[in-house]
């Protein structure tokens, strides 16, 4: 030290100073940097779990409402109080059809706590109407199923293992109910790994996310391991698969419970803590769905996820580094009175400045370059403190906005779906299904699939004391267009039935022309509109033994198993641009001859290798195939040659097909 310089020296207690100052300021900004890190940490893991609770939400309650409307329905209700009733089981069979391919893996289930069966049907399965297992009290794997029904609420949600298939499920056990009589349940449930993929499933690493029940056990995990199966009959009996398990301290428990308890007197809020979950310290975030009765919780590992990214500081700090050396050399005096000493008063501001401290000291007064970056960043920090200031306004403004306009969105959106739910009830009530079960029993069959809630095809059937009618309509459009012409066919359908009788099924259709073309003459822009309909009509004259047919662009086939034959159509639709001229036809009512009317829904469904429609010869060879089979079999083999030439294709167009035989 004596051998140095004053230069030396000054540089020596510089460097060594620097160096200090080096250490104490990497430990400050260690512990601030992970201060930082936990911070935003937390908001992370609170928008994950915000995520994954709205993307859970709204597929599991759709899925949810499907197995009570399902459950609620008179039909379900019908054959559960009357199970071994063949009529009752097809039409319940068939509407639960309907529903299976609304639900998400396109299958049901029905079990009757009367007879103890148990009814599924879905993909890989062979559609049947027959009992897939009967259930017993003393069987543990049944126990599902009595403590469900034993239960107050309406409904469950657990995990468990299918007894048909042997797949881990996310189950919707959904009661049905005669007043306070239970019935059974029916419901559907969604593979477990697709639910993980689907909706909690995250590709961050160190974050991993989970569902708990209101007590703590682990509903839904990456880890199958640590899953409660079936969590309503299983509570309380093990900790290994709970959260509250994975713990490794009481006390941790105990606040993982009261931020359980928090979350659920607040719902839609997000609480976080620090525990040490499974062996390793993590953040821990949850959200309760009141809904549901379900957690959505994630834990995150702050060292693992990489919040906050360490290495685009890198080069700043080698920056100052080189300038620290090049300061050296200038000379200790110089660097530490004219340069080090401004600068770091400059520094602090700009710390000051990242705090949000704004009235920050500067070294003012100064003539030389010091002074003039001074005066610029004191001016900068006043600029920023006035655009955060008005950024923070305008964000607080949008924010009002976009929540007032989602809330007024989503009651829109309410009201349409409420409206178009109940134009369904009231298009379903037009249709003949009591007066067809009565009069023909399994005497016909009956495919009516509108391609919306909505659609605009629907069927007739009439009687007199010769004989009967039977009708398929097929209105211009789809959905709510679709549907609102249909009311208009059936009143106009109505009124020329009741002038020109029901054995004329020519002259019904020339007065339903007439009839439509009355009712929009009046609209000036009608001639822009598609008002047309295809129409068949069938009168089964049972005193003569024949069948009088006349179609709109609908044709009538009958075979007897050996032959199918067409009685084709008029070219001419009702209502359209020209009229039509419709002539009737008659057939031969002979023992074993089977009638069948479709629209053009079935006829021109795309599917197959190339995407082409289903076509008449095929139409034709399926008709030949089956026609000698009961109706009630023909109906589903030919729903199952429509799905499986369909495939992934999307449904065109509305779908309605009759059958009807006299033996």
């Amino acid at each position: 030290m004596a051998a140095l310089g004053l230069r030396g020296k000054s540089l020596l207690a510089l460097l060594l100073s620097c160096l200090l100052a080096f250490a104490f300021a990497g430990l400050i900004g260690r512990e601030a940097l992970l201060g930082v890190q936990h911070r935003f940490g937390e908001a992370y893991a609170r928008n994950v779990v915000q995520l994954n609770r709205e993307r859970l939400f709204a597929p599991v309650s759709r899925e949810l409402a499907l197995a009570q409307r399902l459950a609620a329905s008179q039909l379900t209700v019908a054959w559960l109080q009357a199970e071994d009733s063949p009529a009752s089981r097809d039409i319940f069979f068939r509407e639960a059809a309907g529903y299976q391919q609304a639900f998400g893996d396109h299958a049901y289930f029905a079990a009757s706590a009367t007879s103890n069966r148990y009814y599924s049907n879905g993909p890989g399965q062979e559609p049947s109407q027959a009992p897939r297992y009967l259930m017993s009290p003393d069987n543990p794997r049944d126990e599902w199923f009595y403590q469900t029904l034993q239960t107050t609420t309406p409904y469950s949600i657990n995990v468990d293992r299918s007894v048909v298939t042997g797949e881990l499920k996310v189950w919707f056990n959904v009661q049905v109910r005669d007043g306070d009589r239970r019935l059974g349940l029916v419901g559907s449930g969604i593979g477990l790994r697709a639910f993980l993929d689907d909706f909690i499933e995250s590709s961050k690493v160190g974050v991993e996310s989970m569902v708990l029940d209101t007590y703590g056990s682990i509903l839904v995990h990456p880890n199958q391991n640590l899953v409660t199966l079936n969590a309503e009959t299983a509570r309380g009996r093990s900790l290994s698969t709970n959260v509250l398990g994975l713990l490794d301290d009481i006390s941790a428990a105990t606040a993982v419970r009261q931020a359980m308890a928090d979350s659920r007197e607040a719902p839609g809020t997000v609480a976080t803590l620090r525990v040490t979950l499974d062996g390793a310290p993590r953040l821990l975030a949850l959200s309760w769905i009141p809904e549901l009765q379900w957690f959505v919780a994630s834990s995150v590992d702050l060292g693992t996820a990489q919040v906050v990214e360490v290495r685009p500081l890198l080069p700043a700090i080698g920056l100052f580094l080189v300038l620290f050396l090049l300061l050296i050399g200038g000379g200790a005096w110089l660097v530490e009175k004219r340069v080090l000493k401004p600068l770091r008063q400059l520094r602090r501001g700009a710390q000051a400045l990242a705090a949000g401290q704004y009235d920050v000291a500067l070294p003012l007064g100064r003539k030389d370059e010091i002074g003039e970056l001074s005066a610029a960043f004191g001016s900068m920090a006043q600029t920023v403190r006035s655009h955060t200031s008005e950024l923070e306004n305008r964000v607080r403004e949008r924010t009002q906005e976009l929540e007032r306009a989602n809330r007024d969105m989503a009651a829109a959106h309410k009201k349409i779906d409420d409206s178009i739910d109940y134009a369904s009830l009231i298009q379903r009530a037009i249709l003949p299904n009591r007066q067809l079960v009565s009069a023909m029993g399994d005497r016909h069959a009956v495919l009516w699939r509108p391609r919306d809630v909505v659609g605009g095809d629907f069927y007739v059937y009439r009687a007199d004391e010769r004989g009967c009618l039977f009708g398929v309509v097929d209105c211009a459009g789809h959905g709510v267009p679709g549907a609102l012409m249909t009311m208009l066919a059936h009143a106009a359908i109505d009124q020329a039935l009741g002038t020109t009788g029901l054995d004329d099924p020519a002259a019904a259709l020339s007065r339903t022309d007439a009839i439509v073309r009355s009712m929009l003459r009046e609209e000036d822009d009608a001639h822009a509109l598609a008002t047309n309909m295809d129409i068949g009509l069938a009168y089964v004259d049972l005193q003569q033994r024949e069948v009088r047919y006349a179609g709109a662009k609908i044709a009538l086939y009958y075979c007897d198993g050996e032959e199918v034959q067409e009685v084709r159509a008029a070219r001419r639709a009702i209502g359209d641009k020209r009229i039509g001229e419709y002539h009737n036809t008659s057939v031969k009512l002979q023992p074993g001859r089977t009638f069948y009317m479709t629209t053009d829904g079935f006829l021109d469904q795309a599917g197959g290798e190339q995407g082409y429609g289903f076509g008449n010869s095929r139409f034709a060879s399926m008709l030949q195939a089956h026609a000698r089979l009961p109706l009630a079999e023909q109906g589903e083999a030919f729903s199952r040659a429509l799905a499986h030439y369909q495939g992934d294709y999307p449904q065109r167009d509305d779908i309605t097909m009759l059958c009807f035989r006299f033996d």
